[in-house]
């Protein structure tokens, strides 16, 4: 026998814990596919290795999804500024929260403590259920009125939409047998928490080294989580280095700055660097959502914003249609989604690849152009302060459930 939801979204992690708990409060019956177990535990003295710089936009999301309080009660570091200097030159920016009449840039949020938050709101709902751990098997999305989901222990599931919400490696997109586009950068990211002999000063630093940047982002009140783009071979002896070794090439790398000596280093870990993006985020009473559809170089740390873009976009899209008693999951519903999230994802990745490509090179005429770049911009305080306003997520046009305006659900 099929058991019947509204929406089955494969894949628990951030992205569709998100779009999970904008729909907590409809009638709609919800199941949530995950290969883990849900865990909201935190430990306040070790650190996750994975972090992300939460815009305000995304915060927002939270807010109206009443996550914010709990990723507080947890650690959530503000960071008021932004310092990003050139290793082959003089060319520097500096950030400041103050200059736009903000309280901050951003949030630096571990992943555990985003998803924890995220998760006892989901348990906490009526309509969610969590089958997890579970493995899907099978995927048919060609019935006329329902799509279909095998589990790995014989479950058969149906529902009106199925959502892919399972990472760059997506299943779900597979299963539809949609292509991406796009190149590996032939780099990894080596992350780390590391303590400053200075502190972070509330600040997020960031280095552009020939070989791809180094970030320092603030977390917690003296440490800082790393994210350290470099050639593959470098990333995995970065990995084999003893904590001291490693130590003195990272104070190398950050050069002459206020930071100091880095004197504490955590467990290091390091994953691939891809641009990819997916050809269709939508099939048969099937969307795609996050980095089952889109993943892009993380020197702006926007990659998870982006796709909490796409779950509050598909969310609200959703909500509005099921009011009006319409099918969320017919095709012509989808393809607005699909136009709504596919060209501001298009020009985001577009111009996180040029920034890759202009500084992260060791050629003598794009550093005096990048160097110039930095220093022009520095200056030009109307360019400035618009490019904090994007980056920050405030001057985009943005889904309901990521505006300041919207009313908590």
């Amino acid at each position: 026998m099929s058991e019947h939801y509204d929406i089955i979204i494969v894949g628990g992690g951030m992205v569709g814990a998100a779009l999970a708990c904008a729909l907590t409060h409809s009638e709609l019956r919800i199941a949530i596919i995950d290969a883990r177990a849900p865990d909201t535990g935190f430990t306040p003295d070790t650190f996750d290795l994975r972090v992300s710089a939460i815009t305000r936009a995304s915060q927002h999301l939270f807010e109206n999804l009443g996550a914010w309080p709990g990723m507080q009660s947890r650690r959530v570091t503000p960071y008021q500024e932004m310092r990003v200097w050139d290793a082959t030159g003089r060319g520097s920016i500096h950030f400041s929260a103050a200059d736009i009449g903000e309280p901050d840039l951003g949030h630096i949020i571990e992943n555990r403590v985003i998803l924890g938050a995220l998760t006892e709101r989901l348990q906490a709902a009526d309509n969610i259920d969590l089958l997890a751990p579970a493995t899907p098997t099978r995927l048919q999305p060609a019935y006329p009125q329902t799509a279909s989901l095998t589990l790995a222990d014989g479950r058969q599931l149906r529902a009106r939409l199925i959502v892919g919400a399972d990472g760059a490696r997506s299943w779900v997109r597979r299963q539809l047998g949609i292509d991406c586009l796009g190149w590996s950068y032939g780099q990894k990211g080596l992350v780390a928490t590391v303590r400053p002999q200075h502190g972070h000063h509330d600040t997020a630093w960031q280095r552009f080294l020939p070989g791809g940047p180094l970030a320092l982002l603030p977390i917690g009140q003296e440490h800082c989580s790393i994210v350290w783009s470099c050639a593959e071979e470098e990333a995995e002896q970065l990995l084999q280095l003893e904590p001291d070794v490693f130590l003195q090439r990272l104070d190398q790398a950050l050069g002459d700055s206020p930071l100091g000596r880095i004197e504490h280093s955590g467990p290091r870990a390091a994953f691939p660097l891809r641009l990819q993006h997916a050809r269709s985020y939508i099939g048969p009473r099937v969307a795609l959502v996050g980095d089952a559809a889109h993943t892009i170089h993380p020197l702006a740390g926007q990659g998870v914003n982006l796709g909490l873009l796409d779950a509050a976009t598909l969310a609200g899209m959703i909500l509005d249609l099921q009011q009006q008693g319409r099918d969320f999951g017919h095709m012509l519903r989808l393809r607005q989604y699909q136009r709504t999230r596919k060209a501001d994802n298009l020009l985001m990745m577009a111009s996180m690849d040029g920034f890759k490509r202009l500084f992260s090179n060791d050629n003598p005429v794009l550093s005096r152009i990048r160097n110039l770049g930095l220093s022009l911009a520095d200056t030009a305080l109307p360019l400035k302060h618009r490019l904090m306003r994007q980056a920050m997520g405030l001057d985009a046009h943005l889904p309901q459930l990521s505006q300041r305006r919207w009313h908590a659900v």
